[in-house]
């Protein structure tokens, strides 16, 4: 977790890329951004800031 969104969006696209899965970026209660696999992610939809998907480039 950080608190930089552009820290986190930049690892986040680099494991899409790395490990060819789609990965979200969210937002957690304490106010961090996280990113994991959207394969893995059961949370509320509306703190999902941003979705990379590697086949969709």
């Amino acid at each position: 977790m950080s608190k930089s969104l552009k820290t986190v969006q930049a690892y986040a696209w680099n494991l899409a890329r790395s490990l060819m899965v789609s990965i979200v970026v969210f937002r957690t209660e304490g106010g961090l951004f996280s990113a994991m696999p959207a394969s893995e992610w059961d949370g509320d939809p509306a703190s999902v800031i941003h979705e990379f998907d590697p086949f969709a480039w």
